[in-house]
């Protein structure tokens, strides 16, 4: 008996909507790193992007439980001597909750190319419309 082994072309991606309103930034996260690797599919292959396109609204309503909003810190660094920047979430979460969905989702995928791959099927919008209508995603609970 073979192992199958999903290839590049040979699968159809399919379209969802996270609806990240009223929940843990975290779990939302998770939810969407699975839809975009495929974990959920029988023919899952850890080495292949099989995944599907994900959809993520109401960013800006995810919530951070616990004291996370003023003491968790979105850091970047320039390269330069005295290059870091820090943002407090509760300062991301107002300003760009796209960024903060985004760098959420980033972290639980992959750090290789299949998860940079993956990434770039990832659509996250503060509000509650998205322009992807014609693609007639389905909605995950």
């Amino acid at each position: 008996m073979s192992t199958y082994m999903e290839k590049k072309g040979s699968f159809e991606r399919k379209w969802y909507v996270v609806d990240a309103a009223d929940m843990p930034l975290g779990k939302t996260a998770v939810i969407v790193a699975n839809l975009l690797r495929g974990k959920d599919k029988v023919t899952y292959t850890p080495h292949a992007d099989c995944g599907d396109n994900v959809i993520v609204i109401n960013a800006a309503k995810a919530v951070l439980t616990g004291k996370k909003l003023d003491q968790k810190l979105y850091r970047t660094h320039s390269g330069w001597v005295g290059g870091l920047k820090e943002t407090k979430y509760r300062t991301l979460m107002q300003e760009k909750p796209e960024l903060a969905m985004r760098v959420a989702v980033k972290g639980m995928l992959p750090h290789n190319i299949v998860g940079k791959d993956s990434l770039k099927r990832l659509h996250v919008y503060a509000g509650d419309t998205h322009e992807h209508q014609a693609q007639k995603p389905e909605l995950v609970k």
